[in-house]
């Protein structure tokens, strides 16, 4: 069969590729083409346009490239009439995807979301565009399938993949680690800056200001891989802080704490049971307006999960250096936090499933296809 599948950030390249792997097993004959990075492109799929022009962030960034984004819906809909494919994949990406879904229900193309947008936590009017220009949602976190069931509509939950991704990481011994990668033998403190140019610009300068004064670790940067090493190495400029890029999971399994992004890497660095506070820094307009629309309680996947504060979380004014100091002194193994983090962390993979969701999602989404 031949799959188009979208994915327009670094989380839905790392889902889909995983994603891809499973399917490839049941359909041997698959053929994929679409939207998305490095790591589908390295399970075979024909990348039409890669995550690195897609990643706009924001209410505000979003307005000031309107006509890109116009002129890729545009795009899109050529590249899958021309593929014809048998079913179209959307992965995450919310803003463009559930605009393109609707396209497909309109032309009579299955179409399958994998990764639900946010709709608990933005606009509820969400939930019945997944009812009507779906023919199925795959939802990643166990609170979903209540939430979209109190609007009568069914989806289909079968654990979060990243528990799949996590247990797959082969981990090296740290002394190896650190010969490989010209690192100092001292515990590492790790830096997610985000996957964005404006996440990073925002928060590393921030992040990086702790190396000088905690000497008895490193300060280790994960790169994301659509972001240029130039890039990062004008924020931390004369600080004694070191970048790789594509070993983000190497750094989290050796790490002993974290300042982590908000978003999926939240979830990343507690199933590496790793302690971590969580940043957010955004422009203040998007942040402004998010914070009218948003209806959650918090901002990590961790908390919103758990359903309690389970990390810290600093937000915007509240993302300072001295924050950062005095609750990085708290989850480091001799702090107050460091414990009761760890324990949660245990709750939380008890609500996630067992591995296996990539393939028991695969098998679903191709039984449902060969339905058509």
């Amino acid at each position: 069969m031949k799959y188009f599948i979208l994915a327009g950030e670094a989380s839905g390249d790392l889902h889909g590729s995983y994603l891809i792997r499973e399917i490839k097993k049941i359909d041997d004959k698959a053929i994929f083409h679409g939207w998305g990075g490095d790591l589908l492109e390295k399970e075979g799929m024909k990348i039409f346009k890669h995550i690195r022009e897609l990643a706009f962030m924001g209410f505000v960034e979003v307005l000031q490239n309107i006509l890109t984004i116009q002129k890729n819906f545009k795009i899109c809909k050529k590249q899958i009439k021309e593929f014809n494919p048998d079913v179209v994949i959307f992965i995450d990406y919310p803003g463009f995807n559930l605009r393109m879904a609707k396209w497909t229900k309109k032309n009579d193309y299955k179409s399958l979301y994998f990764i639900s947008p946010n709709a608990w936590a933005w606009k509820a009017s969400r939930v019945f565009k997944v009812r009507d220009y779906t023919d199925r949602m795959y939802t990643i976190l166990p609170f979903e399938k209540e939430f979209y069931a109190s609007y009568n509509i069914d989806v289909e939950y079968f654990g979060h993949p990243l528990v799949d991704v996590v247990n797959e990481h082969k981990k090296s011994s740290f002394d190896e680690f650190c010969e490989q990668n010209n690192l100092e033998k001292k515990p590492i403190i790790a830096l997610m800056a985000g996957s964005r140019k404006q996440e990073i610009k925002q928060m590393l300068p921030i992040m990086a200001e702790l190396a000088q004064d905690f000497t008895d670790y490193q300060f280790v940067i994960t790169g994301a891989p659509a972001i240029d090493r130039e890039f990062y190495l004008q924020f931390i400029e004369n600080k004694p802080v070191k970048l790789l890029s594509g070993k983000t999971y190497d750094i989290l399994s050796h790490s002993t704490a974290g300042l982590i992004t908000s978003g999926t890497a939240t979830l990343e660095a507690a199933l590496f049971n790793l302690p971590q506070i969580v940043c957010y820094k955004g422009g203040t307009l998007s942040v402004m307006i998010a914070r009218i629309v948003a209806n959650v309680k918090y901002i990590s996947l961790v908390n919103l999960i758990l359903d309690k504060n389970a990390v810290k979380e600093l937000i915007q004014k509240d993302l300072t250096k001295k924050n950062l100091t005095n609750e990085l002194i708290n989850i480091l193994p001799k702090g107050k936090k460091h414990n009761q983090i760890k324990e949660n962390y245990l709750s939380l993979s008890k609500k996630l499933d067992q591995p296996g969701v990539y393939k028991r999602i695969a098998a679903n989404m191709l039984n449902r296809v060969s339905k058509k």
